[in-house]
């Protein structure tokens, strides 16, 4: 990394290794697992590519990021260390931060429906967790998402087809304000669509049950 703070700080040097536009971002995608180059241009919208090779070739530099061959192996995929991997928490507690930001809404902002894979464990981690294991459908733009929730935690991939426990359509700043907390299903009915199970979607948002 060519940029130095000079201060033997912890904050500082971290920064001087992710604190570039983008970096974070694209760790954002690479927690999500392995990406090759194409699918991780396409996961940010608006960065340009000479920049993104560069801020790849910087992160891969530091030790954050690693090449490997993709699953086909007929293409190079990017990945993240060992280290690299350990962002997951502070990236966490940003997101956590960043709820104050997110309630006015996207405005013309891109959204991408795989960004759940992110947030949504990051908002129900700061959550008390619930005591069974549920897995529910998350519909945004269109596309599902499956959430699984268990007592040691949160995880949000691309629904595998398998069966659901119940299913919530929503607008993301709807699931966002219900995964941190901030709504209940009973403010946000007109608003959403459940399918299913709504107690299971309750227990996978950590909300409380409905009362009798």
């Amino acid at each position: 990394m060519s940029k130095s703070y000079g201060q033997y700080c912890g904050l500082a040097r971290a920064l001087e290794i992710v604190g570039d536009r983008w970096n974070l971002l694209i760790v954002r995608e690479l927690l999500m697992g392995p990406a090759r180059y194409r699918e991780l241009r396409d996961g940010l919208p608006g960065v340009a590519t000479n920049l993104l090779a560069g801020r790849l070739r910087d992160l891969e530099a530091a030790g954050v990021v690693e090449r490997r061959p993709a699953l086909d192996g007929n293409a190079i995929a990017y990945a993240l260390t060992a280290w690299g991997a350990e962002l997951k928490d502070p990236i966490e507690s940003l997101v956590r931060w960043s709820t104050p930001l997110m309630v006015p809404g996207p405005g013309g902002d891109v959204f991408r429906p795989e960004w759940l894979g992110v947030a949504l464990p990051a908002l129900l981690s700061g959550r008390a967790p619930g005591d069974t294991s549920t897995t529910v459908g998350v519909t945004v733009d269109g596309r599902t998402m499956q959430l699984r929730a268990t007592p040691d935690g949160v995880e949000v991939l691309p629904h595998d087809g398998g069966e659901l426990d119940g299913t919530i359509g929503a607008e993301a700043m709807v699931l966002f304000g219900l995964a941190a907390g901030m709504l209940d299903l009973d403010d946000v009915r007109s608003a959403i669509e459940l399918d299913g199970d709504e107690e299971a979607v309750r227990a996978a948002f950590r909300l409380p049950a409905r009362p009798q």
